[in-house]
């Protein structure tokens, strides 16, 4: 543990605060339905669509899909793409890419029980330092710390940590914190009341510090400055880009691509799409995604029909949706396509798609029902 003035270096500081936390979050925790249950894949389920998703988005969809395969063998023996269809607006898509190849592997090669403990929770496909302490803790009681965006803001704070939260030297110290504030008699609970403290009380802005069972030890509050906590280095500013995605149409139909497993966005389906050069004019752009996509000419290129806004990693992104007639030819793919369809609207209902596309599908059928 690193040297600090912090009262948490002495070990009965440290009881009392357990003490004060675990009272905390049993008196003060969300209800939520996957801290009512001791089922481990619901638990690992509910891990795996929280990550970089909020609680109130993924509450109905944690239930709907535990209602469709309620066990990790149903889970295993459903075809991918249904998998992904069900994921469809949860964003990324390689968790549940990961889940389900976990969910194989956990069906042939432990009889449908999930692995007891973090050594064994790693080797599965998804499953990194945080997601496998969680589920090890929560699941079945294994003495581990976790640490994930709102266990580092409390630590950070907690000790006034003087150094980038990110940087190697940073990550060591709040994992040597994390592994010796921990409760080794409940410790599902109190890696929780961590992270719920994180998400509820200390948060990023306006911490309420005053509500807090960690204020007494709180450093960070000592300062008069906890928001300072945890030290970042500036970020860059984000990047901007123009997209166009073309409705090419044929025979009443129009051709959605699905990408190659392996890439972001692996095994989605989506219109031809191409981010714009510089000073390029958006029907230029239109003609050269069906060009260089499909290998075919389009005609009659009109737009746009829909313009949305989206934000994929560091890029915000002005996405414009274009028409045009599909030429004759056959469609030829190359990478990251490796498989197209001509659909009509109410058919792509059924394709697993992320989300910017499924609000282009909804303006297509409900397009499409005016006529």
């Amino acid at each position: 543990m690193k040297d600090s003035p912090s009262p948490l270096t002495n070990a009965p500081r440290r009881s009392a605060f357990r003490r004060r936390l675990l009272r905390w979050y049993d008196r003060e925790k969300r209800r939520l339905p996957w801290r009512e249950t001791v089922d481990p894949y619901a638990i690992w389920l509910s891990e795996i669509m929280l990550q970089q998703t909020t609680v109130a988005t993924v509450l109905p969809r944690w239930e709907r899909f535990l209602a469709r395969w309620p066990t990790v063998e149903e889970l295993a023996a459903a075809p991918a793409a249904e998998v992904l269809h069900e994921w469809s607006g949860l964003g990324y898509y390689a968790r549940a890419r990961n889940l389900h190849r976990a969910a194989g592997i956990v069906a042939r090669e432990h009889a449908g029980r999930l692995p007891s403990t973090v050594e064994e929770l790693r080797r599965l496909p998804g499953m990194g330092p945080y997601t496998a302490a969680a589920v090890a803790s929560i699941a079945f009681g294994e003495a581990v710390a976790v640490l994930d965006a709102n266990v580092e803001r409390v630590l950070a704070r907690l000790v006034a940590l003087e150094e980038d939260s990110r940087s190697a030297g940073g990550k060591r110290h709040l994992r040597e914190w994390a592994a010796a504030l921990l409760d080794p008699n409940r410790p599902g609970d109190h890696n929780q009341a961590l992270m719920e403290l994180g998400a509820t009380l200390c948060t990023p802005k306006a911490p309420a510090c005053g509500r807090c069972p960690a204020a007494g030890d709180c450093l960070g509050r000592r300062s008069g400055q906890p928001e300072r906590y945890p030290l970042r280095p500036a970020r860059a500013p984000m990047e901007q880009a123009r997209e166009v995605a073309l409705v090419l149409a044929r025979g009443g139909r129009f051709l959605v691509l699905r990408r190659q497993d392996g890439v972001s966005f692996g095994g989605m389906w989506e219109l031809p799409r191409v981010r714009c050069t510089a000073n390029e004019e958006p029907g230029k752009a239109a003609h050269r995604a069906a060009r260089e996509l499909a290998r075919l000419p389009a005609a009659k290129v009109t737009g746009p029909l829909l313009e949305l806004r989206h934000t994929v990693m560091r890029t915000k992104i002005h996405l414009m949706l274009w028409r045009a007639a599909a030429g004759a030819g056959a469609v030829s793919l190359r990478p990251p396509h490796c498989e197209f369809r001509w659909i009509r609207p109410r058919d792509w209902a059924e394709l697993p798609k992320s989300s910017t596309q499924a609000r282009i599908a909804r303006y297509l059928l409900r397009e499409g029902q005016k006529k």
